[in-house]
C-alpha cells in the first residue's frame, strides 16, 4: 500500500491547498503540477509537487502541496509559509522524519529531506528567489531564517 493511499490533508490547511492535493491525485498530476488548473504556466510560477510527510507527534502521514525547483536531480524547497513566523508543519514533520514520499507530476518516489545551510543554502535560495520574487518579500515578512530544503530521492 502507497503512503498517500493512506495519508491525510491536514485540516489546517486553506481550502485552496485542499483543492490543490485532490485535483493532483486525482488527475495523476496532470492539474497542479505546472499550474492549478491545468493551463499553460505562466511566468514566474513554480512547479509543485505533492509531499507525504509523517506527523511529528502523530505518526500519520499528511499531504501538502509544496512549489520546487531542480538542482542537480535534487528537489529544492522553500519552507516560507508565506512569511509567517513560524516553521510549516510540513517542514517541521520532516525535520522530525526526514524520510518522505512525493508525487511528481504522476510520479511517486521515496526521497530522504535534508535542510541545507551555508554557501549551499544562499546559492539555493537566490535560484528559487530569481525564479519566485514572492520569496524575498516572504524573508522581509518574518525574523526568522527560511529554511531551504532539498529533497534526494530514493534515499
Amino acid at each position: 500500500m502507497d503512503i498517500f493511499d493512506s495519508a491525510r490533508v491536514a485540516e489546517s490547511l486553506p481550502d485552496f491547498s485542499k483543492d490543490h492535493i485532490r485535483r493532483y491525485i486525482e488527475s495523476g498530476g496532470k492539474t497542479g503540477h505546472l499550474s492549478l488548473d491545468g493551463s499553460p504556466p505562466k511566468a514566474g510560477d513554480l512547479p509543485s509537487l505533492v509531499i507525504a510527510t509523517r506527523g511529528r507527534r502523530s505518526g500519520a502521514y499528511f499531504l501538502t502541496p509544496v512549489s520546487y525547483g531542480m538542482d542537480a536531480g535534487r528537489y529544492v524547497l522553500i519552507a516560507s509559509k508565506a512569511g509567517h513566523a513560524e516553521h510549516p508543519g510540513w517542514y517541521k514533520n520532516l525535520s522530525a522524519h526526514p524520510g518522505v514520499r512525493i508525487q511528481v507530476g504522476g510520479e511517486r518516489l521515496d526521497a530522504t529531506a535534508v535542510t541545507v545551510t551555508g554557501a549551499e543554502r544562499l546559492r539555493l535560495w537566490h535560484m528559487m528567489e530569481q525564479r519566485q520574487p514572492l520569496y524575498r518579500e516572504y524573508q522581509a515578512k518574518t525574523q526568522r531564517e527560511i529554511p531551504v530544503v532539498v529533497l534526494l530521492p530514493g534515499k
